[in-house]
């Protein structure tokens, strides 16, 4: 297949109309076997898998709008349905952990937490509502044509239609960067471990809380627009045009208008830049750019990206009164020269690599992946360290309420990249590929169960979902209480998810009065 072409999920549905006798879950399992019996899964049925994958996961959608999803969708909702940034009913529709100290006795937001502007105060990124915002003009102009059918579905932006709407589309985002990553990831290593690396990434990191429990959050969004630029920047390294630029342009601004942190993801472009600004200076060929020709370039490409940050400056504009106030801690009192190096991997408290240990391994194959390939290499792992360094330097680096670091998930390309390589090489070892695949196919799974237990505690608040935990706790309730309960529980969470959730907030409730997060 020709380098840079790449083919979103929608061609596959239309495309591939194989086994067309069998069932849904029958087609799954003949795409499985195909993989296990071939050397190497062709680029197609690969993808058909995930796609399946993907289709089969849906039910685990949890279309609520909670914490800081209230912030992120109300930059969605309130413009579609108020046609303005006034986020009052936002606030009083969310859920009660972020109602109780945002609202008076009456009802009503508190002065602490209203701008100098008079808006209420909202420091999350417009990024996932531009996301959302095809997804939600259909669903409203749908909910529009029902209630002018007699229906009573309330078109405020709140009810059943919008939420799932914003759901799926976060979980189509989700998938689309793992997808996305997979296709960077086999250029460079066998398919296969290129689609285990996927399969674990997908389902042993902190991606599928914020993909399905948690969708109104921003970081699956983040995953795909990091996914799509270094897509895109990989597809274009060698040589890009004036157009191409733009173009790099337009994605970089949509990332981070997603989320600030991606800032770190530009540290990739000074090596490009480098190599060829000393080329044009040599002269090397004819068809060698001139240092005009590259200074043209990469001022279209910074006029763009700031074109395409105006709906964050004008957002900010509006509720803070200054395009560039962001709402959170100011960056000059972060702890830059006192970064929280070994916290951030390995505390209690939300630790990437005590929480979800297989990133470890991501970790090591990207080192090897600079190893072996230098130029895109280090490229990566100098933007992975960029990024490490900026999230160990955030006061909040933990991330509060979090499920692992919940930060990295931006990183979920880099990830599946890094862990391929690591079973490619770790692969080596075995004398025949079917042993090698069985390895690494149950190395993996000890991971995702691992995860799936964790999570599963996080969620119905076996262990505090905000601040340290306790490591002996959390491995007696992974062996103990998770085998016990996981089965009941994700039954209710299938057929019975409004109880459940409301019984989760309860919980959230509670540990809140506990302990209290600082002020």
């Amino acid at each position: 297949m020709p380098a840079g072409r790449f083919l979103f999920p929608a061609h596959f549905l239309c495309a591939h109309g194989s086994y067309p006798g069998c069932s849904f879950s029958q087609r799954f399992f003949v795409e499985l076997q195909g993989l296990t019996s071939s050397p190497q899964p062709g680029p197609r049925k690969a993808e058909r898998l995930l796609l399946v994958l993907f289709l089969l996961s849906l039910p685990m959608l949890n279309p609520w709008v909670r914490g800081d999803g209230v912030g992120y969708y109300a930059y969605a909702r309130a413009p579609l349905i108020q046609h303005n940034l006034d986020f009052t009913r936002d606030y009083q529709e969310a859920n009660t952990s972020f109602r109780e100290n945002r609202l008076d006795k009456n009802g009503q937001p508190t002065a602490e937490f209203r701008t100098r502007t008079g808006h209420l105060e909202n420091h999350f990124t417009v990024g996932p509502a531009i996301l959302w915002a095809p997804f939600l003009l259909v669903t409203h102009a749908a909910v529009l044509v029902a209630r002018a059918l007699g229906s009573a579905i309330p078109a405020d932006g709140f009810s059943m239609p919008y939420r799932i709407a914003m759901a799926l589309a976060t979980a189509l985002y989700g998938f689309l960067g793992l997808l996305i990553s997979f296709r960077i990831t086999r250029k460079y290593v066998d398919e296969t471990w290129a689609l285990l690396a996927t399969l674990a990434i997908w389902w042993a990191s902190s991606l599928p809380v914020y993909m399905y429990f948690n969708p109104s959050w921003s970081h699956a969004h983040s995953a795909f627009v990091v996914a799509l630029f270094l897509w895109y920047w990989h597809e274009t390294r060698n040589e890009r045009s004036l157009g191409q630029w733009i173009l790099l342009g337009a994605l970089a601004g949509l990332m981070l208008d997603v989320y600030y942190a991606n800032v770190m993801l530009f540290v990739i472009l000074p090596f490009e830049a480098l190599r060829d600004y000393g080329v044009a200076l040599r002269k090397a060929t004819p068809n060698t750019p001139r240092v005009v020709q590259l200074l043209a370039r990469h001022a279209a490409f910074a006029a763009t990206l700031i074109l395409c940050l105006l709906p964050t400056f004008i957002a900010h504009r509006i509720i803070y009164g200054s395009s560039f106030e962001t709402g959170y801690v100011p960056i000059s009192q972060w702890n830059w020269s006192s970064p929280n190096l070994l916290s951030v991997l390995f505390s209690s408290n939300h630790g990437l690599i005590s929480w979800t240990p297989v990133l470890l391994f991501a970790v090591i194959g990207l080192v090897a992946f600079w190893r072996s390939v230098p130029r895109v290499g280090g490229a990566f792992l100098a933007a992975a360290l960029a990024f490490y360094y900026f999230i160990a330097s955030y006061p909040d680096w933990a991330g509060i309420s979090s499920y692992g670091n919940r930060f990295f998930v931006s990183l979920t390309p880099l990830l599946i990249l890094g862990l391929a390589v690591f079973l490619d090489r770790f692969t080596r070892i075995f004398r025949t590929r079917h042993a090698a695949l069985a390895a690494a196919a149950v190395f993996l799974a000890c991971f995702v169960f691992w995860n799936a237990g964790l999570m599963f505690q996080w969620g119905t608040h076996l262990i505090p979902a905000r601040g340290p935990i306790s490591f002996s706790e959390m491995i007696q309730n992974q062996f103990l209480v998770v085998p016990r309960q996981i089965t009941m529980q994700f039954e209710k969470y299938l057929f019975g998810r409004k109880a459940m959730m409301q019984q989760i907030e309860e919980r959230d409730l509670e540990q809140l009065k506990k302990n209290p997060p600082p002020p």
